[in-house]
């Protein structure tokens, strides 16, 4: 078993479409199978159905249960009060804090023994950036103008997934002001990192204590069964 106290971050890739059948869904409940039978293209249905069960599996370890038997629910949203908060594992109190991300062919999940976001971006296109930048903090859009012209969408691609990484750890998500906080550095009692993926796609952790090494993994834990084993990111 992992110790609690330890935030730790799995960066790892989704099979591709051909892999499908190589997964096992049956781990999966009836709330996320019908979010994988929805999903119209086999690209996104093996990312989606890659990420859940990755997240079980990561999840198992760190409680002894079997992934199959985790069920999960929401915490109330900080802004509403509505059930679409922070994820929590129901029938497990103080269990831990965790939070999936998945984009492209990455998939990013964050676990901690206190609340914890991740978030996955790709750069934005000029025309997304030229929508979003208005809505940020001063400080944020400063950073990004300040930029040369060829960097601003990695810059902005890294201070969205800090944000979203932030707002996910609040547990708020969009509902939040975007420009209510000031994600160029740490926030009070809020680490935030940036991790190395991928050319043009932004990673970031957003940990709720003092700043600690994240341990970032590129492998599920050994012994994981998903059905074939798929390539860690290189």
């Amino acid at each position: 078993m992992l110790s609690p106290d330890d935030p730790e971050v799995w960066i790892l890739r989704a099979p591709a479409a051909a892999e499908l059948g190589t997964l096992d869904l049956s781990v999966l409940d009836a709330t996320e199978r019908a979010r994988f039978t929805a999903l119209a293209r086999p690209r996104d249905r093996a990312r989606y159905a890659f990420a859940h069960i990755a997240l079980r599996t990561v999840l198992a370890t760190r409680t002894g249960l079997p992934n199959h038997q985790l069920r999960f629910g929401r915490d109330p949203c900080p802004c509403c009060g509505a059930p679409h908060g922070r994820p929590v594992l129901r029938d497990l109190p103080g269990g831990p804090e965790f939070s999936l991300s998945h984009r492209g062919d990455l998939v990013v999940i964050g676990v901690d023994s206190e609340p914890i976001g991740v978030d996955v971006e790709p750069e934005p296109d000029e025309d997304t950036l030229a929508q979003v930048l208005p809505l940020l903090h001063p400080a944020e859009r400063a950073r990004v103008e300040a930029a040369e012209a060829g960097a601003r969408t990695a810059v902005f691609a890294t201070l969205w997934a800090r944000k979203e990484a932030y707002l996910k750890g609040l547990g708020t998500g969009l509902g939040r002001d975007l420009a209510a906080d000031d994600v160029t550095g740490d926030l009070p009692g809020w680490a935030l990192t940036d991790l190395s993926a991928e050319p043009r796609t932004a990673v970031a952790v957003a940990v709720r204590h003092p700043v600690r090494e994240v341990r970032r993994r590129y492998e599920l834990p050994r012994g994981a069964y998903l059905g074939r084993p798929t390539s860690p990111v290189s």
